[in-house]
């Protein structure tokens, strides 16, 4: 039986994976480490608590000690790491604690499965043959797009933020412990995602709850920095693909194909809104207000996500449309109880 451990695990990604990963192995064990730091949050689990193939450790994965215990009680025999701090604005005001976790973490995690599956370089343990690690990484380590253009495997890396420039770093260890030690590792790179549990700090969960609360809807700039959206479980699905049917020391671009700009993520969820919980004589667009622009602030990002799908049968379920409906549906449960 495999026993996977899961960084960041309470975390928005991690706790729908984790679900996800619940339901459809049964046969895998699924072990959890969160800081639960501000992003993470253990309710996250409250679907998965009391099923018999989970366990979750409270923990930083900074903590060598820890990360070796872990290991030998539960006997990991695979990773996939998605513990990362992660909002561009935290990390252009702390970098320092970006470089620890994203950094450190990620070297810390890597170094401690190399000794534990591994007798030396290209040879495994018994029984650790199949191991693998999976690291989550994101498609800001490429940079930034025109207005045309898309993120290939292949893009060569030009992180502009220090939360980018973290995960371009993690990306390059990850790949470093493939080449030198042998290790079976698989690196995939997401665009934005979005869906139930994510950080009320992140865009979308800020334009529900401003919009509900009354409040100025806050959008950078002129509001017409595009992202390609990906709902959280396509996500998840793409990491599942990645992780079981992916080749060793390969790069796998998850994208929803999904371009939007932050002036039609506003106006679509205040639309909605205005349908599933309208105000009195006014629609939530007048809430919408334009803000000072962030530091650094990436005009576009859109991936190919043509490997994944050509090579691994993986393709996005949703549309921009039917996952921010469902999203939303998800926040007005938890922000009018």
């Amino acid at each position: 039986m495999k026993s996977i451990l899961v960084t960041g695990g309470a975390g928005f990604i991690g706790a729908n994976l984790v679900e996800h990963l619940i339901k459809t192995h049964e046969n895998c064990k699924i072990v959890v480490i969160d800081a639960l730091t501000y992003a993470g949050d253990v309710h996250n689990l409250n679907a998965v608590k009391n099923t018999k193939n989970f366990t979750f450790v409270h923990g930083n994965i900074c903590d060598r000690g820890l990360i070796e215990r872990v290991f030998q009680h539960y006997l990991i025999t695979d990773v996939v790491h998605l513990a990362a701090e992660s909002h561009v604005d935290n990390s252009i005001s702390h970098p320092d604690v970006f470089i620890e976790t994203n950094v450190k973490g990620t070297f810390t995690l890597l170094d401690v499965a190399y000794k534990y599956w591994m007798e030396k370089p290209f040879v495994f343990k018994s029984g650790f043959e199949s191991s693998r690690f999976l690291h989550v990484s994101t498609d800001e380590v490429y940079g930034t797009l025109g207005e045309t253009g898309l993120f290939i495997e292949e893009t060569p890396y030009a992180p502009n933020s220090p939360y980018s420039a973290s995960k371009a770093s993690s990306d390059l260890i990850v790949r470093s412990y493939h080449h030198t030690y042998g290790m079976n590792t698989v690196i995939t790179n997401c665009s934005n995602n979005y869906g139930p549990m994510q950080h009320d700090e992140k865009l979308i969960p800020t334009v529900i709850r401003k919009a509900l609360a009354g409040e100025h809807i806050p959008i950078y700039g002129d509001g017409k920095n595009i992202r390609d959206w990906l709902f959280v479980l396509d996500h998840c699905k793409g990491i599942e693909a990645a992780f079981f049917k992916g080749k060793s020391g390969e790069v796998y671009n998850v994208g929803g194909g999904n371009e939007r700009n932050n002036n039609y993520i506003a106006n679509k969820i205040c639309e909605i809104l205005d349908t599933l919980a309208p105000l009195e004589n006014k629609s939530y667009k007048s809430l919408i207000s334009y803000v000072e622009d962030r530091a650094g602030h990436d005009f576009r990002y859109a991936i190919d996500a043509t490997k994944i799908e050509t090579n691994l049968g993986w393709k996005a379920d949703e549309n921009f449309e039917s996952g921010i409906l469902k999203t939303i549906q998800w926040y007005l449960k938890k922000y009018q109880k």
